[in-house]
């Protein structure tokens, strides 16, 4: 099955057919403003509300940015909950969510905001806020349905365990963000931000209105990916993104290994799990585990083909950032919907090491092919996926919200 034509819900505003923008925007994150990742679509968030000459206040962790001005931007780094950051991970995770959460609810209450714009996860009790209120809210989704796509019980056996846990544990496992509040967030915000078409099926599995979804592509800034000014002579194949079984390494390298191709190359670049050690300590000779790098535009640059075989993203920044480089793409629908079968990548279906080594070993033998996919994929990009591109889309959605909130 190829990726859909349709990129995003953006259509433009029709003649007489104004679009609407709030008066004060309230944007909440448990993370930072600026630097790459979530960080930088968070950014780029505010610069369309600033720009529009609607945002009230954002509440996030950090700023890394220096566009908009830091008078309305509420920081919690230095708020007490970075005292639990010896707890494990997911608790210590949760507990920064539920800071944020809290101190967003208290700014909707102060009033004066008529949008609340936050994320999955990062907000029970400020949508409860919202939603007492009268405010309408947007609920950006950074993957998919919390369910995956699969029909689940409100409550399965392992989380009646959880809530019957006893003390100490029982204070802990309040500091996560279960199943069934990330449920209610999606029950109560006004409009969810899902990032491909693929994600939007796994909340219409679980039953939520189609109305009520708004694809949202992501963006990525074209002067610094930028394709080289010649191919590398080598087949350098890459792999952009955290080296995790969920990402499709392990069907990566398998597939890899099946070809045994000459005067070819697959680099990896990210960060190991524990999980990927042993595989990598049995690959081939001709696999390069770069680790994290900075510079990731560079990496593309030195390569002909991006691979990334994942079984279950958002919309994943990779795929973007090849296409921008000029790169071929080898990837899945799981993936997102920058690549569209036979324009600009090839699709295979996620687990399936047949299937992409067939895929690689087509575009091995294929220069030509090769090199007129990666022109279209820049071409997409340019024509679809500039932050630009991301901020329209965004102040479309902030229409959308508006009107359901009418109804």
């Amino acid at each position: 099955m190829t990726a859909p034509r349709d990129i995003s819900d953006h259509r433009p505003a029709a003649e007489g057919n104004l679009r609407r923008q709030p008066n004060a925007l309230l944007y909440s994150i448990a993370a930072g403003l600026g630097g790459s990742g979530l960080d930088q679509v968070a950014a780029e968030s505010l610069i369309a509300a600033e720009r529009g000459g609607f945002l009230g206040r954002a509440i996030a962790y950090q700023n890394n940015q220096r566009t908009v001005p830091a008078s309305r931007i509420e920081l919690l780094s230095r708020h007490p909950v970075r005292l639990l950051s010896f707890l494990p991970r997911d608790f210590h995770a949760g507990a920064k969510k539920h800071a944020l959460d809290r101190r967003a609810a208290r700014r909707l209450a102060d009033g004066g905001f008529d949008l609340f714009h936050t994320w999955s996860g990062d907000c029970i009790e400020s949508l409860r806020a919202a939603e007492r209120l009268g405010i309408p809210s947007v609920l950006e989704i950074p993957t998919w349905h919390r369910n995956k796509g699969k029909i689940k019980k409100d409550i399965t056996w392992s989380e009646i365990q959880r809530d019957a846990a006893r003390f100490p544990r029982s204070v802990l496992n309040r500091l996560l963000v279960t199943r069934q509040q990330v449920m209610e967030e999606y029950a109560r915000a006004t409009l969810i931000l899902v990032l491909s078409e693929k994600a939007k099926e796994t909340f219409l599995v679980a039953g939520l209105p189609e109305k009520k979804l708004f694809q949202f592509s992501r963006g990525v800034d074209v002067e610094n990916f930028r394709p080289a000014p010649a191919p590398p002579k080598k087949f350098r194949a890459i792999f952009v993104g955290s080296l995790i079984r969920r990402k499709g390494v392990p069907v990566l390298l398998e597939a890899w290994r099946k070809l045994n191709l000459k005067d070819a190359e697959l680099v990896l670049v990210g960060s190991p799990s524990a999980q990927i050690h042993p595989l990598l300590a049995e690959a081939p000779s001709n696999v390069v585990v770069r680790g994290f790098v900075r510079d990731v535009a560079s990496e593309l640059r030195s390569a002909v083909v991006h691979i990334f075989p994942s079984e279950c993203e958002g919309s994943a920044k990779a795929t973007y950032e090849a296409a921008a480089c000029g790169l071929a793409q080898i990837t899945t629908r799981e993936s997102g919907d920058v690549v569209v079968e036979g324009e600009n990548g090839l699709l295979v279906p996620p687990n399936d090491a047949n299937a992409l080594a067939a895929a690689i070993q087509r575009l091995y033998d294929d220069r030509d092919l090769t090199a007129r996919l990666g022109v279209a994929g820049r071409k997409r990009v340019v024509e679809n996926f500039t932050w630009d591109h991301f901020r329209e889309r965004l102040l479309d959605a902030y229409d959308r919200a508006l009107r359901l909130a009418e109804h």
